[in-house]
């Protein structure tokens, strides 16, 4: 009987981090058991406080596994409805980006080998097909762009920024 094996661009390790810009206190030991049953049990996570929501925590994690880890990731932290986190899988040709609030659930992106989103023409033929007047139409490429996640995001991203200044200053 012939073994079956994955094809050579599934064996492919890819660069890939998790950031998680917020998660309640009780949530990361959680975290912390469901990461490494999927990227090893050397991880070490380093939590740090997140001041735009008061008692939750925010840490970084950088993994180079098989491609497809960042959808495994994805898939089980969202179960976890009080996180909001971004995890990327980038090659010099591409990715995959996935964000996530409590509020807007799940966004999924093909990203390029720059981080750009790729916008496939299914995506637009979908996006108007449903739309009727120009108003509708920028709605729907910013849902296909993530407008509402990045919004969301955006000021928890700018905490490091903002510790490094504040650290300057003093």
């Amino acid at each position: 009987m012939k073994q079956l094996s994955l094809p050579a661009h599934e064996k492919v390790r890819v660069g890939g981090y998790l950031v998680i810009h917020s998660a309640p206190s009780a949530l990361r030991q959680h975290i912390e058991w469901g990461l490494q049953s999927l990227l090893g049990n050397s991880l070490q996570i380093d939590w740090k406080a997140q001041p735009h929501f008061p008692g939750t925590y925010r840490t970084t994690v950088e993994f180079k596994e098989l491609r497809g880890m960042s959808a495994k990731i994805a898939t089980a932290l969202r179960n976890w409805h009080y996180l909001r986190f971004e995890v990327r899988e980038e090659t010099v040709s591409g990715g995959e980006y996935f964000r996530f609030t409590p509020d807007l659930g799940m966004h999924r992106s093909e990203i390029d080998g720059l981080g750009n989103i790729i916008v496939g023409e299914h995506l637009i033929q979908a996006a108007l097909a449903k739309s009727f007047d120009e108003d509708s139409i920028r709605e729907s490429i910013s849902t296909i762009f993530g407008k509402a996640w990045e919004l969301e995001l955006a000021p928890l991203r700018n905490v490091e920024i903002e510790e490094v200044v504040r650290l300057k200053a003093i």
